[in-house]
């Protein structure tokens, strides 16, 4: 019985060491530490000479995204693009998503909600077929405005953290100037330490002045691309500078002030929305459990004084 213990045991240590091994050293994993070690040239040629070389995403998914958004390029409206372009304009451009890659993501969004719902109706005997159509068609619409929903948070958030950083960022721009430095050097001087929404636009804003555009033309593209109210006064003070040759470090100071009053009134006006945002959690959330706690006991008293529930 030891020995064939023993040959059990063997055996297994036999054929789990020769799996690792086979699936370590197996040509398929040398093939793919070649590739790994190729240059992005030769995997490129590698690609076309083998297609199945290439990753699953970019050989099937890459394509399947091109040829939607050529089908959105058809079929959508213009205007409804370039409205949905300046909507990603002003959240930052995440994952630099353009138009038609937002309409197919609000498609998928559509499709996915809709099939969801589908399959929880198919597990209820008792919907019936046109109530099952007329509610997934709801629902496929609703999930078609999901993305929409995300990009409003996302520009929000956004532009939140542009009004907050905007009072500091004067701070910063006025005592540099102060201390001798021009407006676009001060402004180097800033974005080398500073990360964040408001540091990339101004990053941007450096990137047009450097290609020739005018430091008044730069701004006011600023002021499109964010849509920030603050920012916009900001802008159009020096612009008005710019135009009347007026001391831009005194500009900055009046600014800073007035965009930290700005902040201070921003802030608290949120305080002043709490207590009405709080009133439905209020009732919904903790007035049900008190209410329990409270009435439970009675409830179960008086029930057992007229008869309603059985007593101990």
């Amino acid at each position: 019985m030891l020995v064939l213990s023993a040959l059990a045991v063997g055996a297994s240590v036999c054929i789990v060491a020769y799996s690792v091994l086979s699936l370590v050293f197996s040509e398929e994993r040398q093939v793919a530490r070649r590739l790994a070690r190729l240059t992005a040239f030769e995997r490129m040629q590698a690609g076309e000479v083998e297609p199945l070389s290439l990753p699953f995403v970019d050989r099937v998914l890459r394509p399947l995204a091109s040829g939607a958004r050529h089908g959105v390029r058809l079929f959508a409206p213009r205007d409804y693009r370039s409205r949905l372009d300046r909507r990603l304009r002003v959240a930052g451009s995440p994952k630099d998503m353009d138009s038609d890659s937002l309409i197919v993501l609000k498609v998928l969004s559509a499709l996915v909600v809709a099939a969801i719902l589908w399959l929880l109706f198919l597990r209820m005997s008792d919907t019936s077929l046109l109530q099952a159509l007329f509610l997934n068609t709801i629902a496929g619409v609703a999930g078609f405005f999901v993305p929409d929903l995300w990009l409003r948070a996302r520009t929000s958030a956004r532009q939140t953290s542009i009004r907050r950083s905007l009072p500091d960022m004067l701070d910063m721009l006025m005592i540099s100037m102060q201390a001798g430095l021009g407006f676009d050097a001060a402004l180097v001087k800033f974005l080398r330490n500073s990360t964040g929404p408001l540091a990339e636009e101004f990053t941007r804003v450096l990137q047009e002045i450097n290609a020739g555009l005018s430091r008044r033309d730069a701004l006011r593209n600023l002021s499109e691309r964010t849509e920030v109210p603050e920012l916009t006064t900001f802008v159009m003070a020096m612009v008005q500078a710019d135009v009347f040759g007026i001391s831009v470090s005194n500009v900055l100071s009046t600014q800073s002030q007035e965009m930290r009053t700005k902040r201070r009134q921003f802030a608290e006006e949120l305080a002043q929305k709490a207590p009405a945002k709080m009133v439905f959690p209020l009732i919904l959330c903790i007035l049900p459990a008190t209410l329990i706690v409270l009435m439970g006991p009675a409830v179960i008293a008086i029930g057992r004084a007229f008869g309603l529930i059985a007593g101990q």
